[in-house]
């Protein structure tokens, strides 16, 4: 796989991301480490975490997964300077009273404690990547489609954001920064503040990007492409829908594997990926991609690999099998006539899992 240059940063990345929110919940530490064995020897080197994790959020796996990093970068510290090593702070944690007392904010001395708590987890003395995890403004994002400015309450500006991030690089403890769960407003205004204060420029923004959510071709690749800001592509998979295995029986079928993410978690059904309209989107896909030959797991990483405006897509998975069976999709092209039905079926269906 051919290295990417994220943003204008000098991160250099492989294509593929190992994704890591499973580590702590579905995926116990010992194999947690087997999968990152893997992942290197395969030649990925990208990691993301975050301070939030494992998913789905709760107070007992709050900040689990890095430690579990850490403690295989503590093992292993030599293949920790072979990756590029990227998490986040987690935004205003309003519904989560674990995080910050569940804080409506997110101050700059929050971002800079922040920070140095993943340090010490991580067993690191610098994070490549320090993302915002999501915005302190009211933004249309997990699962929400509409801006309500009535729904606007005070926070910590970008500008004060970015002066912290900027002590975090000054001090030799963050490489680059990025944005998470971002709007074209956002990351127009963290580069113009960054250009006119000479602050850190944002190299990446990491929002949730497949088959079923194609929002980010609604302006904001462009916005991306315009100021050199590369996309972390999320959940290209659409939590498994996207995988087949929910296709037959709906996501709780007594044939569903137990462990599968929508049958285990309730709380996961209840957002955007377990709507109606997504799994009834998902079997299109599904059925589109058997008619090609491709299982539907292949025809939804080949899109995400093989788009222009992705530089990396973010793979989440819990065994070693499942992490060759994703990295084995990296060349597998997609035919014009397989992405003209591609862009049919979204014209009709758009993105139900937005």
């Amino acid at each position: 796989m051919k290295h990417i240059q994220l943003g204008q940063s000098k991160l250099s990345v492989t294509p593929i991301c190992l994704g890591t929110m499973t580590f702590g919940e579905q995926v116990d530490e010992a194999t947690a480490h087997d999968i990152l064995d893997r992942s290197l020897e395969r030649g990925v080197n990208f990691i993301d975490t975050a301070e939030m994790y494992a998913v789905p959020p709760k107070a007992e796996t709050f900040n689990a997964t890095e430690r579990i990093l850490g403690n295989w970068f503590a093992k292993h510290p030599e293949k920790r300077q072979k990756l590029v090593l990227a998490t986040k702070v987690a935004g205003p944690s309003r519904s989560m009273p674990w995080i910050r007392g569940g804080s409506g904010d997110l101050t700059a001395k929050d971002i800079l404690e922040a920070c140095d708590g993943s340090l010490k987890r991580l067993h690191t003395d610098v994070i490549d990547l320090y993302q915002i995890h999501w915005p302190v403004r009211s933004v249309p994002a997990f699962g929400g489609i509409y801006y309500h400015p009535a729904q606007e309450s005070e926070g910590t500006s970008i500008h004060l954001q970015l002066e912290a991030l900027g002590k975090l690089v000054k001090a030799g403890k963050v490489r680059a920064v990025g944005l998470s769960n971002e709007t074209p407003y956002g990351v127009h205004e963290f580069v113009r503040l960054a250009e006119q204060y000479d602050l850190p420029r944002v190299a990446t923004v990491q929002n949730g990007y497949s088959l079923i959510n194609r929002s980010v071709e609604n302006a904001l690749d462009e916005t991306m492409h315009r100021l050199g800001v590369s996309l972390l592509a999320y959940s290209p998979l659409a939590f498994g829908l996207l995988t087949g295995k929910y296709d037959a029986q709906g996501l709780t079928g007594p044939d569903v594997p137990a462990q599968a993410r929508l049958k285990k978690f309730e709380s996961t059904r209840k957002q955007r990926w377990g709507r109606p309209e997504a799994l009834a989107a998902a079997k299109r896909y599904s059925a589109l991609a058997r008619a090609h030959a491709l299982t539907p797991l292949q025809l939804a990483l080949a899109f995400c690999y093989t788009k222009w405006q992705v530089a990396s897509t973010i793979i989440g998975v819990t065994s070693v099998a499942q992490l060759d069976e994703c990295l084995d999709v990296w060349g597998t092209t997609l035919s014009p006539e397989l992405l003209k039905a591609i862009d049919a079926l979204r014209w009709e269906l758009r993105d139900p899992a937005q």
